[in-house]
């Protein structure tokens, strides 16, 4: 690792709070090649009040009309983050559900970028970090030499910000099931058999069962019928 990546990863690591941690992280950003930097903290599980954070040196025009027009309810961006941690680089594709964003984006500067996230299972929190720049679009090498860096930024940050917060009563913690998990549950609770979801998800049935075992590890059942209904009774499907 380069000397000045390591410098500024242990002066990240040292930080106490996301605001002073920011400044620290809009200078790495900018080192490898990124003129914006913009940090979210968002939650869809917490049930106490809970105010989202949202840190940026985006021009301040694209922050008033991100608010103005209520973008944030249909950012491509932010509903893959709340559902994967797995980084995801912004496009015309994308975005293409929401192209009046993508608009802004490009008119504001922000033509190439890409948005990695971090689920804090312990208080329920989505943190998600974004950069982006006016210029040169990011190659798969670029994203596979950075991703570990930001992966770990975004996870301390997640750590920062919950330490803020109340703790979460144990019982209104809810295990998390990915966006396919949910899927298949549903299907079995329409009586479907693994053979059957298998055809509609086009998948193979060693999947499907091998998410089936999943759910009902994290249900904590025995049996998929089990599954269905703790599921239903936990609001998830």
């Amino acid at each position: 690792m380069e000397m000045w990546k390591e410098s500024q990863l242990k002066q990240l690591t040292y930080a106490k709070r996301i605001e002073t941690a920011y400044p620290i992280l809009e200078a790495f950003a900018k080192n490898i090649g990124f003129r914006f930097c913009g940090i979210s903290v968002t939650s869809t599980e917490r049930s106490t009040p809970f105010k989202a954070l949202h840190i940026n040196n985006y021009p301040q025009p694209l922050n008033l009309r991100y608010e103005e027009k209520i973008y944030g309810e249909v950012d491509p961006i932010m509903a893959h983050c709340n559902q994967s941690m797995l980084p995801i680089v912004w496009s015309r594709e994308v975005f293409c559900k929401a192209p009046q964003l993508w608009d802004a984006l490009q008119e504001q500067g922000l033509e190439h970028g890409w948005s990695q996230s971090f689920h804090h299972e312990e208080s329920g929190l989505c943190s998600i970090l974004s950069l982006a720049r006016p210029h040169c679009p990011i190659s798969s090498l670029e994203l596979y030499e950075h991703f570990g860096y930001m992966f770990y930024i975004t996870s301390h940050l997640s750590e920062l910000f919950a330490r803020t917060l109340p703790a979460r009563p144990e019982h209104t913690r809810q295990p998390r099931l990915s966006a396919r998990e949910i899927e298949v549950l549903k299907l079995c609770a329409g009586g479907k058999t693994a053979y059957e979801c298998a055809r509609i998800l086009s998948l193979s049935e060693r999947t499907i069962n091998y998410h089936v075992h999943n759910v009902m590890e994290k249900l904590n059942v025995c049996n998929k019928i089990s599954a269905v209904i703790a599921a239903a009774k936990a609001g998830i499907i």
